[in-house]
């Protein structure tokens, strides 16, 4: 019986289109994957470096059914001023209360403590967002 072979003998011919084909997708992918990483780095970079201010919620408590008490810890330039937007909401999803805090203090991290107001026990305290005062 003779033995059938399924393709050419191997070396003998160069490589095949099939294998060229592989190869430049491959560089193609790379390339793109490459190009992919660069502008998700460039987008984080740039939005990180255009926050003037940073902020975050500490801890806070629901001291009673119409207040919530805030820990607020803001990073910012010495002489940055600006407004944190701070919102809480009830058990059922809706809000229960909102407030602009000002930020004006002349150091580099400012650690407040915020009574927020509601209108019904709140079940969270949110950081909307901080922003810069329109003029520093």
């Amino acid at each position: 019986m003779t033995a059938v072979r399924d393709g050419l003998p191997d070396g003998r011919y160069g490589r095949s289109a099939d294998q060229r084909a592989d190869r430049r997708l491959k560089i193609i992918g790379a390339v793109l994957g490459v190009a992919l990483l660069g502008v998700i780095g460039w987008t984080g970079a740039s939005y990180i470096a255009g926050q003037d201010l940073s902020g975050r919620i500490i801890t806070w408590d629901a001291v009673s059914d119409s207040a919530v008490k805030v820990h607020l810890e803001v990073i910012k330039d010495k002489d940055d001023k600006g407004v944190c937007t701070l919102r809480s909401q009830a058990e059922d999803g809706s809000e229960v209360g909102r407030k602009d805090v000002t930020i004006d203090q002349r150091t580099d991290q400012v650690n407040t403590e915020v009574t927020l107001r509601t209108t019904k026990r709140a079940t969270n305290a949110v950081l909307v967002g901080c922003q810069a005062a329109g003029g520093n």
